[in-house]
């Protein structure tokens, strides 16, 4: 007779055991913030169509030592990053400058050469997204 009696008790238990009773709470105080949108390269250069075909992503962190200049590049694609450590100059062959600091967003150039150059004392740490279609290199180094 009280087996009867208990199960009753231990059916609501186990109900009260669902998996949605057992779940984290749901975060309520998440934030978004837009760093940047823009249909231009940060030199006013209006953004190329992207690539027919397949579509290939790639997320690069790049750390750049103190002093460090990179060599004269472009990028054949579009991308777009943050400057998550240090600072970082980027110069255009036609002498424009960006100056980024810890925390900027960055359209970068699209087919214009460039340079980056740390001129501070920290390393430069830039997480880079790039947009583009599969064998399409990320950046061209210029032939001196």
């Amino acid at each position: 007779m009280m087996h009867i009696r208990l199960v009753p008790v231990l059916l609501l238990a186990l109900l009260c055991l669902t998996p949605g009773s057992v779940q984290a709470k749901e975060v309520q105080t998440s934030t978004v913030k837009e760093l940047v949108k823009a249909r231009h390269s940060w030199d006013g250069t209006p953004l190329p169509a992207y690539p027919a075909g397949k579509a290939e992503i790639t997320l690069l962190r790049i750390t750049i030592p103190p002093g460090a200049r990179l060599p004269l590049h472009r990028h054949p694609l579009i991308n777009a990053g943050v400057l998550v450590h240090g600072q970082l100059t980027v110069v255009t062959r036609d002498g424009k400058m960006l100056h980024l600091k810890a925390g900027d967003p960055i359209i970068e150039v699209v087919d214009t050469w460039h340079y980056g150059k740390n001129e501070g004392a920290d390393p430069a740490e830039i997480i880079v997204f790039y947009a583009g279609s599969p064998d399409q290199p990320l950046s061209i180094k210029k032939d001196r």
